[in-house]
């Protein structure tokens, strides 16, 4: 398994955002879904080694989120949800600069791969701060997937992009998915649709759901993703 968690808890004063939650990921696209405030950017958090935990353990590419940061951060990409970019940078540079961080040897060849991957060739020698949000977005998914990770974690990834874009990001995810593990976190049911095939839904820090895709409709009345989400986490 690629992540492992085990009952993981994170309790900021008298509230428990992440309630011993339990869930395994694996190779695939896994969709991690909830309504706002239900847990989800705390445990992506967790699992990235920006916040500890309050109790639990996790594991990435079988290294201890806690007591091995610095592996787990070899073998993770992470899009956050607000894409910090250096505004300043020219598209190319700020590649150099994230390779330069993961020390990586004659990264040039995989930085061209990855301006193609993403689709910003004719935006690389720009400076990010001319970029529309949907360029800076690809910026940010170029960044996590630079160093070759062995798995993702994409907090609204298609955030800001046109109809066009999200089709070529779209398929990127379903690519990276053939070989790594990407956990998706999305408010479009659409995406889910379109690009995973495992589903965790995680509401007032609980988990709800965690199945595939057809095994949730077929758990409930072949209704929509939509709807499930609603049923399980509208109370």
């Amino acid at each position: 398994m690629s992540i492992v968690v085990e009952s993981l808890t994170k309790v900021y004063g008298a509230q428990k955002a992440v309630d011993s939650i339990s869930f395994n990921a694996e190779p695939g696209v896994l969709g991690f879904l909830g309504p706002n405030g239900a847990g989800k950017s705390t445990t992506m958090k967790i699992l990235t080694t920006f916040i500890p935990q309050t109790s639990g353990k996790a594991s990435v590419c079988g290294f201890d989120v806690e007591k091995q940061p610095l592996e787990v951060k070899r073998n993770i990409g992470y899009l956050p949800e607000n894409n910090a970019l250096y505004l300043d940078m020219y598209v190319k540079e700020s590649m150099a600069f994230i390779a330069s961080i993961h020390q990586m040897a004659s990264p040039q060849k995989r930085i061209d791969e990855v301006i193609e991957l993403t689709g910003l060739v004719p935006e690389q020698h720009k400076k990010i701060g001319q970029l529309s949000k949907g360029y800076r977005q690809r910026v940010g998914l170029a960044q996590a997937i630079l160093h070759d990770p062995q798995v993702l974690i994409l907090d609204e990834p298609t955030s800001g992009l046109d109809p066009n874009q999200l089709i070529g990001i779209r398929q990127l995810i379903l690519d990276l998915g053939k070989t790594k593990t990407v956990i998706l976190s999305t408010h479009i049911m659409q995406e889910v649709e379109a690009v995973c095939n495992h589903v965790i839904i995680i509401n007032k820090g609980k988990i709800v759901a965690d199945d595939t895709l057809d095994g949730l409709r077929k758990g409930n009345k072949d209704k929509s993703l939509e709807n499930i989400f609603i049923g399980l986490t509208n109370g």
